[in-house]
């Protein structure tokens, strides 16, 4: 009899080590971020190596420097690898579809993070709320404003996170129907910001305020309008990284920044997959909710 109890419990110890085993299957993860030239994606991608860590699992990280071939490149790389989920921030939202198709046809699921893939499903999406984010921006610039005058946008129309924020911004606006949006340009890079805020200033040099899509666009503003000697332009920037809210404390003309957090972003992108890998239920959008960074 006691050897019979010695045997049922040494069974039950095995099956217990063989699905605990099952259980902690150290996962391989993969995760294209669209730049690594940006504090914003610095942070991010910290926070999710520190994630990874807490978590036990692999992540390889690739930078994609904003060029969409190379981000697909690195997907195919993944998907050979086998890898057991890829995290992705499209370079370009419609871009992206093909190769999300493909991981999804070769069993590997898919997370987007702070920007959205247009056309394809994913697991689940995690990022700010720009919409909200946008509205925010646009209320403010209608209270600054008094409620009238000309502004312009500077615009990333290719990202679908930029897309939603303009959306948010044209809505926040609608509150004050006197101030009207005289100039919508793009400007990818603070380099390119630059030259299209210097294009706006020159076409209107009397505008009355700016909303610059991210951190490098409002910056650029700054500086353009410092040149054209327009220091009553009100600038509200998007991002909220340590050098744009140095900027809104010290330069009279960037008055706020509406402010994401990516390391929020990053460490909710690894966990939420790790989650659905082990079998849980994830929502299919995990939102972060921003804030808005004034003078103090």
């Amino acid at each position: 009899m006691k050897q019979a109890t010695l045997i049922g419990a040494l069974l039950a110890a095995s099956l217990s080590l063989l699905s605990h085993s099952a259980q902690a299957k150290h996962y391989q993860l993969g995760a294209s971020l669209l730049t690594q030239q940006h504090p914003f994606y610095i942070e991010l991608a910290n926070a999710m190596k520190a994630e990874a860590q807490r978590e036990d699992v692999t992540l390889n990280i690739s930078i994609a420097n904003q060029d969409l071939n190379k981000q697909l490149s690195d997907v195919e790389d993944f998907i050979t690898k086998k890898v057991d989920a890829i995290i992705i921030s499209p370079v370009d939202s419609r871009g992206v579809q093909a190769a999300i198709i493909k991981a999804e046809k070769a069993g590997i699921p898919v997370i987007s993070v702070d920007v959205a893939a247009e056309g394809v499903p994913v697991i689940t999406h995690v990022a700010t709320d720009n919409y909200a984010g946008g509205v925010a921006a646009g209320r403010l610039m209608g209270k600054l404003l008094n409620g009238k005058g000309n502004v312009a946008i500077i615009d990333y129309p290719a990202l679908q996170s930029v897309v939603a924020r303009v959306e948010g911004f044209r809505k926040g606006l609608a509150d004050t129907p006197a101030i009207k949006i005289v100039a919508v340009q793009p400007g990818i890079t603070r380099a390119e910001a630059l030259t299209t805020a210097q294009n706006i200033l020159q076409g209107h040099p009397n505008l009355d305020g700016l909303f610059g899509f991210g951190d490098d666009a409002a910056l650029a503003a700054v500086i353009a309008a410092k040149s054209a000697r327009n220091d009553r332009i009100k600038i509200i920037g998007f991002d909220g990284m340590p050098e744009a809210r140095k900027a809104v404390d010290n330069e009279p003309t960037f008055v706020a920044v509406i402010q994401q957090y990516p390391d929020q972003m990053g460490s909710k992108a690894v966990a939420a997959t790790v989650d659905y890998l082990n079998g849980k239920t994830v929502p299919k959008t995990i939102a972060v909710a921003p804030g808005i960074y004034q003078k103090h």
